[in-house]
C-alpha cells in the first residue's frame, strides 16, 4: 500500500500503447492511475467513458490518465470501442492508455483489490482505486471504492484543482470549493504577513469561539 507522500513504484507494465515504465511515463507532468476490475463491465464502461470525455480538461491542467483493469492488452483494445461508442468519442484513437494486469501484480502490490468481490472464476476483483501523482513521482491523493460503486470524474478533477492550488500557494480549499472560489488561509500564516501574501485582501468570519482562525481570500490564482 503506498500511502500519503510517499514515492510511488516505477513499475513497468505492458498497456493499449506498448510497454512503460511508469515514471519515465509521467515525466514532468502530474498522473492519475485508476482501476477497473474487468474490461466489458457496465460500471467501468461508463467510467472510462466519462474519462475520456473529460481527458482535454486534464490536459489543460498537465494530468495524463492511466486506466488499469485485469485484461490483457488485445481485450483491452477490444474494449475501447464500446467504450468510445457509449460516450459519443468520434475519434479513431483512445485518449489514455490501459494497463494490462492479469495477474493481478499491480493490484496487490498497490492494495487494490476487493476481496468481498469476485469474477466468474472465483478470484477477487480489483477495487476501483485512483492515484493522484504529483511531478515530483510522490502520491498526493488516493481514493478507494468497491467495484461495485462507480466514481465521479468530475470530483477527481475538481481536487486536481485544489492540489495544484495549494501547492504553490499559502491557501487551502473549504468544503465543496471548486475553481474560482475563496480559499482559506493556511493557519500558519502571520497576520503581518497577510497584506503581502494575499492582496485581494482576507477576511474573517467570526466564530462563537472568538478565535479568528477562519480567514478567506479570493482563490490566489484566478
Amino acid at each position: 500500500m503506498v500511502n500519503l507522500g510517499d514515492l510511488f513504484p516505477n513499475f513497468s507494465a505492458d498497456t493499449t500503447v506498448g510497454k512503460i515504465q511508469f515514471h519515465d511515463w509521467i515525466g514532468e507532468s502530474w498522473a492519475i492511475l485508476f482501476s477497473h476490475p474487468a474490461d466489458f463491465t457496465p460500471v467501468c464502461t461508463t467510467e472510462l467513458g466519462r474519462a475520456a470525455e473529460l481527458a482535454p480538461e486534464f490536459e489543460k491542467r498537465d494530468v495524463k490518465l492511466i486506466a488499469l483493469s485485469c485484461d490483457d492488452v488485445l481485450s483491452h483494445k477490444k474494449w475501447t470501442e464500446d467504450i468510445k461508442a457509449y460516450a459519443c468519442l468520434k475519434d479513431v484513437g483512445f485518449p489514455f492508455p490501459i494497463i494490462a494486469d492479469e495477474k493481478r501484480e499491480l493490484a496487490v502490490q498497490l492494495g487494490m483489490i476487493d476481496p468481498d468481490e469476485k469474477d466468474k472464476d472465483g478470484l477477487p476483483l480489483t477495487a476501483r482505486a485512483v492515484f493522484i501523482v504529483g511531478p515530483d513521482k510522490r502520491l498526493k491523493l488516493s481514493m478507494l471504492y468497491p467495484a461495485t460503486t462507480g466514481r465521479n470524474f468530475d470530483e477527481i478533477l475538481r481536487v486536481v484543482d485544489s492540489l495544484q492550488l495549494t501547492r504553490n500557494q499559502n491557501v487551502a480549499t473549504p468544503v465543496d470549493w471548486k475553481q474560482g472560489e475563496d480559499c482559506m488561509v493556511l493557519p500558519n500564516i502571520k497576520e503581518a504577513d497577510l497584506p503581502t501574501l494575499f492582496p485581494k485582501g482576507v477576511r474573517v468570519k467570526e466564530m462563537p469561539s472568538g478565535k479568528p482562525y477562519l480567514r478567506l481570500t479570493p482563490q490566489p490564482n484566478a
